[in-house]
């Protein structure tokens, strides 16, 4: 991943584009508003419509939550922050998140934009679909439940002072935006670091 010089002000720009450069942005809100209702109409559909019994739609709906955990992890250690040498490989990086990293501190750009965001999900859920069926009806909305609890995590992080029983997660966050960013990959849990080795140096 390519970045510049950390900057706590301002914001960064994409595309010549106003349209465009408008398209990488978002608050929280339009995400909940699009996620939250397709979420309640899956899960409902699923119990009426297709025979998934309560029981088995929480337990997989928490299996859908669990599943985002490292989904999180592995996305943000080996997607987003991927070695690249070329200059096409450079810019993907860069407009995925290094300008995240360059601009910290820009709450436009902490939750995915609907476009690509409703996309990959879209695409995620085919293939839940594909290998699970109609149980994919409450895994896929455990998994998005995973996503904003992450996203609303990350939103926080970088917006508001931290609350004492959430310090360490800000402090893991800080720590990979400002020393660290090959360590502290989790955002929404510190499990996977923890798994894998890759916690911040708390001392610091």
């Amino acid at each position: 991943m390519d970045i510049g010089k950390i900057k706590n002000k301002g914001q960064g720009r994409l595309f010549k584009s106003d349209f465009m450069e408008t398209m990488t942005k978002t608050h929280p809100f339009v995400i909940y508003s699009i996620y939250f209702p397709i979420m309640s109409v899956m899960l409902y559909y699923g119990v009426v419509y297709k025979g998934v019994s309560v029981g088995k739609e929480v337990l997989l709906f928490l299996g859908g939550l669990a599943f985002w955990s490292l989904f999180e992890y592995l996305m943000h250690r080996y997607i987003f922050h991927m070695v690249v040498k070329s200059e096409a490989g450079k810019r993907f990086t860069y407009t995925l998140h290094g300008i995240h990293h360059e601009y910290p501190r820009d709450r436009e750009r902490l939750f995915m934009p609907p476009v690509p965001s409703l996309i990959i999900s879209s695409l995620i859920f085919i293939g839940m679909n594909a290998a699970m069926g109609f149980s994919a009806l409450s895994f896929w909305p455990g998994f998005m439940m995973g996503y904003l609890l992450y996203g609303s995590m990350h939103y926080a992080i970088h917006s508001i002072a931290p609350p004492k029983w959430l310090k360490a997660l800000w402090r893991n966050h800080h720590l990979h935006h400002y020393k660290y960013p090959e360590k502290g990959f989790g955002v929404s849990s510190v499990i996977w670091d923890v798994i894998f080795r890759t916690v911040p140096n708390k001392d610091d």
